[in-house]
């Protein structure tokens, strides 16, 4: 339950010593173990509420019987193969989800573990699509101490935890261990991808512990940011005048999460490594016929810190080695024995049976001494099997080989290398976080919010890239007079070491690739749209998303977009069954943006989604556009452009028939055709017919630059004709209407009215509307759809009536979006409103992350009601967060070139634009 003041108190900063005492901080100044001036602060005895989903109204429930009915039993038919849905709201997990979570572990790409605050390892998707939230409490941090001479002895769980069956004596498992830590005097601090959990003074009140995860998410390192690995640091201090015992144990279960610990033939084998890295690895045999998974857990031998294993114990009677046993043996003696190292891969585990190992690390502290112990996890699991048949090497493999004991390897060089990480990330992030004109909220959650890089279900495989398409009419793109950039013939050809010429335009942005990368082969991408809807890159939630990996990983974004482009030219005529009318059409239409690349054979099987005809959906094709031309302007790669060049003109061409009457701007048809796809459209649209002004725009600057004038041309006559249209049908004097219907919500103040505005300023093009219009709508969107929720404590509520309240025709009209208010505070950043942008995106720090919000810290939803149930956690768009810092730190070759309008270098010739469309088709 939220607290009753969440909307009328604000705090703007968390500095450590509210969380941490002074002293406490002043001994860990050293070696990053002190948390950072700036981060997501928790106690780990907070309470974590249990989340609470949305309902639909009785109305919204009656419109929706048909569609339902539809969709129950399409669920059912794809289970009866053994497939998951990817969307299927009446299934839910056994675990209610809560405002538990915490940082993930590991780079992008090859599987994710996430770690609550409070050190549960939960939320585990190490099989693409497929998660599972529950945390495997055999999964823990343990600490031994005994003081010299003394009758002082510790021995606990390094997390607060009411384990079910605690305090049984005959219990084996881990019910047995030292649950003995409360909590309040130690706190978790988050700064995405790094996490500290400070213990002051708990369990033993004369050591303080500190224990930071590091994960190797490196911006513009396209290597170490796909490895499967993380380490967690411990720094002992001993405040104490006794020299102090220290063993830190690590416990690990042979799982993949869920209940895939008991399905059997799974084992463990210890290891000794290079370094003093030495540790275990616990061989899965998964499931279903899924590829294996190994594990390792390791620590790192120093001369004062000695490390044993024990390989294998059970969590119950019967076991070789039972949970209570191995904890007894810890209290005793604080170590295993050294000959463990030497018992070989143990008996495999039968069906039922929860196989575990376990690492300890011991060292003496001498009285106000310091001590450092590290440990590391990695998981390899180098194959990954689609259900629909395709299998694909992870990223990691190219560097790591395709062998499951590679963990053993990538465990010993995260140990090894941890600290040129953290020195990297700091460098990424120290700019940012010592400016002193960004609100303190902003500065932890923009980072924070990248966690669903890595626990966004995501996918990076070592594949190249699926050969471009060059058309057949290619001479288009060559030595063009009065062109800003000139291609040769052998420049097109070349597609990946173009050489080109340019000249100063208001359209080029300085370059953000790394030359040595620049001729790089990344491999190929996915993350889903949410772990509740399980569809690869959808596209139209990636318009949004897309500035987080532009800005940090451009190779990435611009191989999701040469996939995009060439799904654009491909057809699919299988038949697909449209659950929200029932009626058939095909899987993908040629010219049409798909949704998504599909669920269970990505790229090979688009358009997952099925509740509508996506290739109807009228803000697809222009966002495709959009970002086409906004990465070709950030990023100078002049063959990306070439790629993609054709599937451009095939998109903005396709759209063409959504023009019914013939006055440049696309209608809406009737039914949810874009992004808000229960929300109905009628007419010409704010959100679309905005989209759509902006994407002829951008193509008439892309066709200029890429010397193809004829279609420059074409698109700067659809343009003159569209705007004034779409003004004279939409502007009200203050704001664009929603649509040009006659509905009861017509005149709703869409808070995403502007998107199309948004791309074109991200993008140095021309504003779409004269400055008094856009400032207008957005003041109005700031004081209706922000302010008169809550008090603008909540972000940007989708729909709004003009007489202040809130347009409920539908689910999402009544709903306010994460990523989309996100993306609205970056549009008023670039107008200007930089006050207004913060005020409102902090309504989303508010509710969402802030303590006493509605702890959907490191799981922003979609959305949520004003009553703050949400809907599909774990989501891809509030990554538009960095559509903010993009906006804020524009690059300086937009900032210092001419303001020339593009549309004024265009100069129409004598034939008509159409006549001359035409006629360069045909040539």
């Amino acid at each position: 339950m939220v607290s009753g003041h969440l909307f009328h108190c604000r705090k703007n900063s968390w500095p450590p010593e509210e969380y941490i005492s002074k002293n406490t901080l002043h001994l860990f100044d050293f070696d990053s173990a002190a948390p950072p001036e700036h981060a997501w602060r928790r106690k780990l005895n907070s309470h974590a509420n249990l989340l609470r989903e949305f309902s639909v109204t009785f109305r919204e429930a009656i419109k929706m019987v048909r569609l339902g009915i539809r969709l129950w039993s399409y669920i059912r038919e794809e289970a009866s193969h053994g497939r998951k849905a990817p969307i299927d709201p009446f299934t839910r997990e056994s675990c209610k989800p809560s405002a538990a979570q915490g940082v993930p572990l590991g780079g992008m790409g090859s599987g994710s573990i996430s770690r609550g605050f409070r050190g549960e390892f939960r939320q585990w998707q190490i099989i693409p699509g497929i998660c599972k939230g529950s945390p495997v409490m055999a999964n823990q941090f343990s600490i031994f101490i005994s003081r010299e001479g003394t009758n002082k002895n510790y021995a606990s769980v390094l997390a607060p935890g009411h384990h079910e069956g605690l305090g049984k004596a005959d219990d084996q498992g881990i019910s047995s261990w030292g649950w003995n830590l409360g909590g309040q005097h130690s706190t978790y601090h988050a700064l995405f991808p790094r996490a500290w959990t400070i213990y002051d003074g708990e369990p033993d009140p004369e050591l303080k512990i500190s224990c930071r995860q590091i994960s190797p998410f490196i911006p513009h390192n396209y290597r170490e940011s796909s490895l499967p690995t993380a380490v967690f640091v411990y720094t002992l201090v001993n405040t104490g005048k006794e020299r102090a015992k220290v063993s830190l144990l690590f416990t690990w279960a042979n799982s993949i999460g869920g209940v895939s610990h008991l399905s059997g033939d799974h084992v463990n084998e210890p290891f000794i490594g290079e370094d003093g890295v030495s540790g275990v690895l616990l061989h899965h045999k998964t499931a279903k016929g899924n590829p294996p998974v190994t594990f390792a857990i390791a620590a790192c031998e120093t001369q004062n810190v000695s490390v044993s294993v024990l390989p294998c114990f059970g969590l119950s009677e019967g076991s070789t080695t039972t949970a209570k046993e191995m904890w007894n043996k810890m209290v005793q003696d604080g170590q295993f024995g050294r000959d463990n190292f030497n018992s070989g891969p143990c008996m495999s585990s039968s069906p039922g049976e929860t196989l575990c190992a376990a690492v300890a690390a011991t060292a003496w502290v001498e009285p106000h001494g310091k001590c450092t112990v590290a440990f590391g996890v990695s998981w390899s699991s180098p194959k990954i099997k689609f259900l629909k048949g395709s299998s694909y090497h992870r990223r990691y493999t190219k560097f790591y080989g395709t062998s499951e004991r590679a963990a053993q390897d990538l465990v010993h060089d995260a140990l090894t290398n941890y600290k040129r990480w953290e020195e990297d990330i700091e460098k990424w992030q120290s700019p940012i976080l010592r400016d002193e004109t960004l609100p303190e909220w902003y500065k932890f959650t923009l980072f924070n919010e990248l966690y669903f890089l890595v626990a966004g279900g995501t996918v990076w495989i070592d594949s190249p890239l699926p050969a471009t398409n060059i058309p057949d009419n290619r001479h288009q793109l060559t030595n063009v007079e009065n062109t800003d950039v000139k291609v040769s013939e052998a420049e097109v050809n070349s597609n990946h070491n173009a050489v080109v010429e340019h000249t100063a335009t208001g359209c080029q942005r300085s370059a953000h690739l790394d030359p040595q990368i620049a001729n790089e082969d990344v491999g190929r991408f996915l993350y889903l749209e949410g772990v509740e809807y399980i569809m690869w890159n959808t596209y139209d939630v990636h318009f949004y998303a897309s500035f987080a990996l532009l800005e940090l990983f451009p190779k990435i974004e611009l191989n999701i977009q040469r996939d995009f482009a060439k799904a654009v030219l491909s057809e699919d005529g299988r038949k697909v069954k449209f659950l929200a009318e029932g009626n058939w059409g095909i899987r993908k239409v040629r010219g049409a943006v798909p949704h998504d690349l599909g669920t269970h054979d990505p790229w090979n099987e688009m358009n997952a989604y099925n509740i509508h005809d996506t290739s109807k959906w009228k803000d697809l094709n222009p966002k495709f556009v959009l970002q086409v031309y906004r990465d070709f302007s950030a990023t100078g790669d002049m063959s990306f452009g070439v790629d993609v060049w054709p599937a451009v003109r095939a998109a903005m061409e396709y759209m063409e028939q959504f023009d019914r009457d013939n006055d440049g701007l696309i209608e809406n048809d009737g039914f949810p055709d874009q992004t808000y796809d229960a929300w109905t459209v009628h007419g010409v649209s704010a959100y679309c017919g905005c989209l759509w002004l902006a994407a002829l725009q951008a193509a008439a600057a892309m066709a200029l630059q890429l010397g193809d004038k004829a279609f420059a041309e074409w698109c700067k006559t659809k343009f003159l004709k569209a705007k004034p249209s779409f003004e004279e049908k939409l502007w009200n004097g203050s704001y664009f209407n929603y649509d040009s219907g006659s509905s009861s919500n017509s005149k709703s103040i869409q808070a995403d009215q502007l998107a199309g505005q948004w791309y074109t300023a991200s993008s140095g093009l021309p504003s779409l509307f004269d400055d008094f219009k856009i400032e207008s709508s957005l003041q109005k969107i700031y004081d209706f759809n922000v302010m008169k929720v809550k008090g603008g404590k909540m972000g940007a509520v989708n729909g709004m009536h003009p007489n202040g309240k809130v347009d409920e025709s539908c689910m999402q009209s009544r709903e306010i979006w994460t990523g989309v208010t996100y993306g609205v505070a970056a549009l008023m950043i670039l107008a200007g409103k930089e006050k207004e942008a913060f005020a409102t995106a902090e309504g989303i720090f508010i509710a969402g992350w802030s303590e006493d919000g509605f702890g959907y810290a490191f799981q922003t939803p979609e959305g949520w009601t004003m009553d703050g149930h949400f809907r599909s956690l774990i989501y891809m768009r509030p990554l538009s967060i960095w559509g903010m810092q993009c906006a804020l730190n524009m690059p300086k070759a937009i900032l210092e070139a001419p303001q020339i309008n593009i549309m004024d270098r265009i100069h129409l010739s004598s034939v008509s634009s159409r006549s001359s469309h035409n006629e360069t088709e045909k040539s």
